[in-house]
């Protein structure tokens, strides 16, 4: 077996330290090597599962599209993944084991996240149909996307497992948590955008007085379920 190989497959099975390096991964990648690929494609998965699932921050994007229109969520979709990408930022720093180590911070943390999303809920709840001139100051903004996911500690730990568990093989540490972190926030991006997408299919029903209060009631009401569920499923 070429020594190449050999090298690559022990690599993948993290029995040698001699990873590939962060300008040789995209040739390893491209090569056909099923070691990177099936590693990438393994990164992508668990991060659609993690990020991309029925949570507060999706709901959210659905029940913000709906209520204010597609144009009008698009500061608060911004701000998701800007407060994903400063988590991802702080989990590859280490900050994300002080939730461990400190549990009392953590539960504060997550009160006060719960807190929010309550109010965000709120604020979808009771706001007027889309177009309405009354809406105009009601739609989540850039910094609620923010403190959306800063504020949340089950984002720490979502990055934190997907560092420990699905990192991608790379000698580098700054190209591994680099590629690996820009990776899920891909996956993230896209799949925030289709729940963005489907909270459009509602506006229409919104338009009627009745089929928009039922609506909005419902979708606050699975933003604070989604909370819930986060802290205590």
């Amino acid at each position: 077996m070429p020594a190449r190989l050999v090298q690559q497959r022990a690599c993948w099975n993290r029995s040698v330290p001699s990873c590939i390096n962060g300008t040789e991964w995209f040739h390893f990648a491209l090569d056909g090597q099923q070691p990177m690929a099936t590693a990438i494609a393994s990164l992508a998965l668990t991060a659609a599962l993690i990020l991309g699932s029925p949570g507060p921050a999706p709901i959210a994007l659905a029940a913000s599209s709906a209520t204010f229109g597609l144009r009008r969520a698009l500061p608060f979709y911004l701000g998701i993944m800007t407060g994903l990408a400063l988590v991802a930022l702080a989990a590859a720093a280490g900050l994300g084991a002080l939730f461990s180590q400190f549990p009392n911070f953590r539960r504060v943390l997550e009160a006060v996240a719960a807190l929010y999303i309550v109010y965000l809920a709120y604020r979808i709840a009771t706001a007027s149909p889309p177009g309405d001139p009354a809406n105009a100051g009601g739609a989540p903004r850039f910094r609620d996307g923010v403190l959306l996911n800063v504020l949340n500690p089950k984002s720490y730990a979502a990055f934190v497992a997907i560092f420990s568990q699905s990192l991608l093989p790379i000698e580098s540490p700054l190209w591994a948590y680099g590629l690996t972190a820009g990776t899920c926030l891909g996956v993230a991006a896209s799949t925030n955008l289709v729940w963005m997408a489907s909270g459009q299919l509602l506006t229409s029903w919104l338009r009627r007085p009745r089929a928009a209060r039922v609506i909005r009631s419902v979708l606050a009401t699975a933003m604070v379920a989604a909370v819930f569920w986060a802290m205590f499923g």
